[in-house]
């Protein structure tokens, strides 16, 4: 006797395109897909809703890299704190917010004293910048810095290389810089100007 068998499928997985559908997960479920996915760049809204970003294309990594280097040349320079990349998650969950992720962030010292920075950072950043990528749609990336400003965050950058404009968000105001050369920073970074020349 033979016993037919189904011929075996060269798919291991089935992919599905989410793209337009809303996905909502715990907080908890959240952690554990990070933990299962480490190659992707996950966030959780305040209303649990899961972000999946896809990587960014060779402009905006080395437009984000440069960012990152000011920051933290400064930072390293003045010892005034400790600054982040893109790849740092924070959790606002205990203040009403999600999980998030700044291209760039910057905390200052004396507030990581004794704040356990292995996992998310539970902490709100002092400084943020979100770069917006060609693919970026300008709106969400207004609303997380509204988030952002809600929770707490004394300065963010929401930098627009398309139309070559910053919208600088402070305590309850945000203004539109046109085509700015740098930004001065030294409000909540003392001394700290953030040069413009290699994002433009």
């Amino acid at each position: 006797m033979t016993i037919a068998t189904a011929p075996k499928s060269s798919i291991d997985s089935l992919l599905l395109n989410v793209s337009h559908a809303k996905l909502t997960v715990s907080p908890e479920h959240f952690d554990q897909l990070c933990l299962d996915n480490p190659d992707l760049r996950l966030e959780l809204t305040k209303d649990g809703e899961l972000i999946v970003m896809p990587p960014t294309g060779g402009e905006s990594g080395k437009r984000n890299f440069n960012l990152g280097v000011e920051v933290g040349i400064w930072s390293r320079q003045t010892d005034l704190g400790e600054a982040f990349d893109s790849s740092t998650g924070y959790d606002f969950t205990q203040i009403g917010g999600g999980k998030m992720s700044p291209d760039v962030s910057w905390i200052e010292k004396s507030r990581l004293v004794g704040v356990d920075i292995v996992g998310f950072i539970s902490i709100v950043p002092d400084f943020v910048i979100e770069l917006r990528s060609a693919t970026d749609n300008l709106m969400p990336l207004q609303e997380k810095m509204q988030e952002y400003q809600r929770l707490g965050v004394r300065l963010g950058l929401l930098i627009n290389p398309k139309n070559k404009q910053v919208e600088v968000y402070r305590s309850g105001q945000a203004t539109v810089l046109e085509s700015p050369s740098s930004i001065d920073c030294g409000d909540v970074m003392p001394g700290f100007v953030l040069s413009m020349d290699r994002i433009w």
